[in-house]
């Protein structure tokens, strides 16, 4: 690999001091004036640059996941998977392909604390031969709804009351126990466990959520989901924990991650996939695009893959962090989207979205370059900040005078796969008849926290001192919701509401 997105821009080796064009800059705080107290002058551009800059140094943050984390490392082959994907960077077990991660909140502003309660992004950004891929992953293996359309009206609920620009419990439990919403049942049992708030990103595990379509080099094809599991181990914090620590360090996990790796203390995590074949897809009790549902381990276990390590902190947090751009839209051969609605809906919007935080021409921006396969695109040209040549005198189309070569057409694959028939149809995919929204979250209380002391417990004070801010019909949907999950839990936290009440009402001074 020829180039790295660590390197920073060519700056003068002498270290002498210039704006931004080269102009060296002769004493940094003086100001041109009339006098010595007279008036400022206009013509004092080092000061007119300094301060015009300084207006403009921040990009919007994102919306959402605009509070993060990020380290490079590598991904090392442990494991031979070639017979479902034949993408390079799997080619052979001990091949290493760098990587950059970046950990995040999710409804939080930039300046939010680390140790709130909200999953985690995990995306990936990987820099093949073959071009960048970008997993864009949270820590838990399901989401809140399944609907794309859904999506902003989702994240304005977990963000800020428009009126008082709080946030506001009403709104957060009001969409949720909504019965057209029912399937965010799931993601919220984990949210409201001990594992909404991980003691560190380094404690967590990452999950793709979205069903995903692999392929061997034969066109051999399975539906596809990964799990990136943490080798240090789970740990979580306590909601109490959680605010004591938000209030004495907001950013406890951005200081341990970037501590841990400067002290050589690596953090590394083992990937694994479960695949499915169509066939097996027809017989599951739920549809394999649905983002709500995991994929029993029983019936479709685990296969390693390989493992990710982070041993290198970015040198500039702007410019390889805040500025790095990730969507699933980057990917690489044999490795596409399913029909999951959510996915495909951000196949386009997280593209977008960096077009509109970054610019148009964001690829250009070295942490996003594809450094490792380079690109040629001449067809995608001009732009704001437009800075790698625009291709020079390359023609702006496909002309036919000039020789162009076409991988795609060596890599004939998704003619047989997923094939789709039918007419145009709006579809709300709301709520599933009988119980099967219920299932897993069910079997999570009563098969999972069961076996961990204290868990189901911890469940029921968590969301009772949540909801115990919303208004009393709120409450009362809350109540019944997890009721349906089981009655013991729907007991718990109505008993939890009426406590965290009585404490609102009786404060200690």
């Amino acid at each position: 690999m020829s180039q790295d997105p660590t390197n920073s821009a060519d700056v003068r080796e002498d270290r002498v001091v210039t704006n931004g064009f080269g102009n060296p800059i002769n004493e940094p705080f003086a100001t041109q004036r009339v006098g010595n107290h007279g008036p400022l002058l206009l013509q004092d551009y080092n000061l007119v640059e300094s301060l015009a800059h300084f207006a403009r140094e921040r990009i919007p943050e994102r919306n959402p996941h605009a509070h993060g984390s990020g380290a490079f490392g590598e991904f090392e082959v442990t494991d031979d998977i070639t017979d479902v994907c034949g993408s390079k960077m799997f080619e052979k077990i001990g091949k290493k392909t760098r990587l950059l991660v970046r950990f995040s909140t999710v409804g939080g502003e930039k300046g939010s604390a680390d140790t709130v309660r909200d999953p985690r992004g995990f995306a990936t950004k990987f820099y093949t031969e073959e071009g960048n891929l970008d997993w864009v992953y949270n820590n838990t293996p399901v989401f809140f709804i399944r609907d794309p359309s859904k999506f902003p009206h989702f994240i304005h609920t977990q963000k800020r009351n428009p009126q008082t620009n709080l946030k506001d419990a009403d709104m957060f439990w009001d969409f949720l126990t909504t019965p057209e919403n029912q399937v965010a049942i799931h993601q919220i049992m984990i949210l409201f466990s001990d594992r909404g708030i991980p003691a560190s990103y380094r404690n967590m595990n990452g999950y793709s959520g979205h069903t995903y379509k692999w392929s061997n080099k034969k066109g051999e094809w399975v539906y596809v989901q990964v799990h990136i599991k943490t080798d240090q181990g789970i740990k979580n914090l306590t909601a109490e924990e959680a605010a004591k620590i938000s209030g004495e360090n907001p950013d406890f996990c951005q200081q341990d991650l970037f501590e841990n790796i400067e002290k050589g203390n690596f953090p590394s995590w083992t990937v694994y996939i479960q695949t499915m074949t169509a066939q097996q897809a027809k017989q599951v009790p739920f549809s394999v695009f649905d983002l709500t549902k995991v994929w029993p381990q029983k019936d479709f276990p685990l296969r390693r893959v390989g493992k990710m390590t982070l041993n290198e902190n970015p040198k500039n947090f702007f410019a390889q962090v805040e500025e790095a751009a990730f969507a699933p839209s980057n990917t690489v051969p044999y490795q596409e989207p399913s029909a999951d609605p959510v996915l495909q809906a951000r196949v386009f919007s997280y593209a977008d979205a960096q077009r509109y935080r970054l610019g148009t021409n964001y690829n250009q921006i070295p942490v996003n370059c594809p450094y490792a396969s380079k690109s040629f695109a001449p067809f995608i040209r001009d732009g704001s900040m437009n800075v790698n040549g625009n291709l020079g005198s390359e023609s702006n189309y496909l002309n036919n005078s000039s020789k162009y070569t076409f991988k795609e057409t060596e890599r004939p694959i998704q003619q047989h796969q997923e094939v789709w028939d039918g007419p145009a149809v709006p579809f709300h995919w709301a709520t599933s008849p009988g119980e099967i929204d219920f299932k897993q979250a069910t079997d999570l209380y009563q098969n999972v926290l069961s076996k961990q002391p204290g868990q189901q417990q911890h469940l029921a004070h968590n969301i009772g001192i949540h909801a115990v801010n919303a208004r009393p019909d709120i409450q009362k949907r809350v109540i019944d919701w997890f009721t349906r999950v089981d009655p013991n839990l729907g007991k718990d936290i109505k008993a939890e509401i009426a406590k965290a009440a009585s404490a609102k009402a009786n404060p200690k001074l």
